[in-house]
């Protein structure tokens, strides 16, 4: 799995990981992170979720991250806003006064173009990425972000039923990448309705919490 795998999905419009509303756990939970107004949330492997638009609603700072430029375009026009376009090294940069975007390898985001960051918002980023990937992108994060706050969600389900992504991250995966560095809660843990995850395997979606140690 690589880039033209990610670009081919969203050329096709086949991106039925999109969410059409707000992700549920987050807008229950994320206030557990205690984050002041004004604090920078950093969004990974955003697409065009509309759960940046909630954020900023928060009265959060937001940068994202994404792969797709096409994604970046379609989140911003859907957000009513007309950013300003700059290229930062390998990175095309979109922006406007409380949200930049980073179109680019998330591998290509540093500290440096970042800035201070106070939480990571992982909403897709852990289940889109297969095992050896995933490694090095939550020590990248965690490298380049400070170690902030984390809140992730994940899903769990019979990985021999269906291939991801977007992959079954387990308890003791999200033990076995965080637990050096973070004190982890599972917040709570819900089933998807109907027939599960994509309409073929019964899942559940699980928000994390994880705290600095």
């Amino acid at each position: 799995m690589d880039a033209s795998y990610w670009h081919q999905k969203w050329a096709q419009g086949d991106i039925g990981f999109h969410q059409a509303d707000y992700n549920a756990l987050m807008v229950k939970h994320f206030s557990e992170l205690r984050l002041n107004v004004g604090a920078h949330v950093f969004v990974p492997l955003c697409g065009k979720t509309r759960d940046i638009g909630w954020l900023l609603e928060q009265g959060y700072r937001v940068t994202g991250a994404e792969l797709s430029e096409a994604a970046v375009q379609e989140l911003f026009a859907g957000l009513g806003m007309t950013p300003q376009v700059t290229q930062d090294g390998a990175l095309r940069r979109y922006a406007t006064t409380d949200l930049v975007v980073f179109v680019g390898d998330v591998f290509d985001v540093t500290a440096r173009v970042l800035g201070p960051v106070h939480a990571v918002y992982d909403r897709a980023a852990l289940v889109a990425l297969p095992d050896d990937v995933r490694r090095r992108y939550a020590a990248h994060v965690i490298s380049e972000t400070g170690r902030v706050p984390q809140f992730v969600l994940t899903f769990t389900y019979d990985q021999s039923a269906m291939n991801g992504p977007p992959f079954s991250i387990t308890a003791d995966m999200v033990a076995d990448l965080f637990d050096r560095d973070f004190a982890l809660r599972l917040i709570e843990c819900v089933t998807l309705p109907g027939s599960g995850l994509k309409g073929r395997v019964p899942a559940a979606e699980t928000a994390w919490r994880l705290v600095p140690l």
